[in-house]
């Protein structure tokens, strides 16, 4: 029962081909038009997905679960100016620490910056006649952790590092190639900072925030050029005896946006109102690329789903137009035993066949883009497989959509009519 369907699906599929190479021209536009729509919804996943990859592993360079809690210097207060500091000190960082008051915090650190010294001296890194200017951070035991800052070699800070204010720094991997050049063991060695002369205990392995810095995001800074000090050292260098900010880390499975604030509020308690402060987290910042990557990836969606609602029309428009110039073909063909259905299978296979080829065209220019831009950008290449056979589904269906009202009509003719027609 199944050869007769076979026969007549083979013998539509034959003359739907040979209409194509009749009508070489016709048949490549449509083409063209299905492989536009296809390649711009294969490129514009890659886009989607891969850029989500590339913002989330130059965000990974803070720590996912970081949260930042510093003064509020957007709300004036001139009772502030008066009493000076930050509204964070050491008790602060002792009190979140010895309970962890809020609950899923996991860890928090203090942070003390600057590039001068306390008597307002550029500060710079040297060693022999080599020199850095690299930006100055004090920080506590579990910074390294809590930023997710790798060590290329050396070790991180210990309690004692800190106690006694030793003469210990780890340095960044710019500060390392400015001051040492490449392939020396730094480990060990003496440089000055601000005049006074540290062992390096550690460097740091390099980190990429180039795209993130492009838009002025990456922290404001190179953060291959940074100098880490134990706070202590760094406070007494600066001429500090308050903290710019405490770098806390949520923890698994909690929402760090609550844990912030809880830390903020915490704070405000302590100091009984006499400052204000903010929090902020990595989750906020991933939320925001991800809400932008997916506006951008609905615009491009949409334009896509344009291109291929007007390769639709196209393929109906030639179909219709097929129609019309074959009509009397379809009058002999019907006189002489053609059925309704070979008719309506043969212009729907052409019409499927059309969109099919013009799919494939999509999904080669698709993927091919998708490696420029990955080539070019230094952009993860990342091509979903489901997406690809979905959008080979879509365009297969886009063409026999736009082809079913043709091929409708011509099945319906009647020979006698189809034979007078001029």
């Amino acid at each position: 029962m199944r050869l007769p369907s076979l026969v007549l699906f083979l013998d539509a599929l034959e003359e739907a081909t040979l209409s194509m190479s009749d009508y070489k021209l016709r048949s490549l536009l449509s083409i063209m038009g299905i492989a536009i729509g296809i390649a711009a919804v294969i490129l514009i996943g890659t886009i989607s997905t891969g850029g989500r990859q590339f913002i989330f592993d130059e965000l990974q360079t803070f720590g996912l679960r970081s949260i930042w809690v510093l003064p509020d210097q957007s709300i004036v207060d001139p009772m502030r100016a008066r009493r000076g500091g930050s509204g964070i000190d050491i008790e602060d960082v002792d009190a979140l620490a010895a309970n962890m008051c809020c609950n899923g915090l996991a860890r928090v650190t203090p942070v003390v910056y600057g590039t001068r010294d306390s008597s307002g001296a550029k500060l710079m890194a040297s060693h022999a006649d080599r020199y850095s200017l690299p930006k100055l951070e004090g920080v506590g035991l579990s910074y390294l952790a809590i930023n997710n800052d790798q060590l290329a070699s050396g070790r991180g800070f210990k309690e004692q590092d800190i106690a006694r204010r030793l003469p210990v720094a780890i340095i960044g991997a710019q500060v390392a190639t400015d001051l040492f050049g490449d392939g020396l063991r730094i480990v060990g060695r003496q440089v000055s900072i601000g005049g006074q002369s540290f062992e390096v205990i550690g460097v740091l392995q390099a980190k990429d925030r180039s795209f993130l810095s492009s838009i002025g995001s990456g922290g404001g800074q190179n953060v291959n050029a940074r100098v880490m000090l134990p706070w202590t050292v760094a406070q007494q260098m600066l001429g500090r005896t308050d903290f710019d900010l405490l770098q806390g880390e949520s923890a698994e499975g909690t929402d760090a946006r609550e844990v912030g604030a809880q830390v903020a509020a915490t704070l405000r308690r302590r100091h009984r109102g006499e400052f204000e402060y903010r929090s902020e987290s990595m989750a906020n910042y991933v939320q925001t690329a991800d809400r932008i990557l997916a506006g951008v990836s609905l615009i491009g969606l949409v334009a896509a789903a344009v291109s291929l609602l007007v390769a639709g029309l196209g393929i109906m428009n030639i179909m219709s137009t097929s129609v019309l110039e074959r009509t009397r073909e379809i009058g002999i063909r019907k006189a002489i035993g053609g059925s309704q259905a070979a008719i309506l299978l043969q212009f729907l296979i052409e019409a499927g066949l059309i969109s099919a080829v013009g799919g494939v065209v999509g999904l080669v220019l698709g993927a091919a883009a998708s490696v420029g831009l990955a080539v070019l950008a230094k952009f993860p290449l990342v091509i979903s497989v489901p997406s690809i056979i979905a959008a080979f589904v879509v365009s297969v269906l886009v063409g026999l959509a736009s082809g079913i009202v043709p091929a409708y009509r011509a099945s319906r003719l009647h020979p006698v009519q189809a034979l007078r027609y001029e």
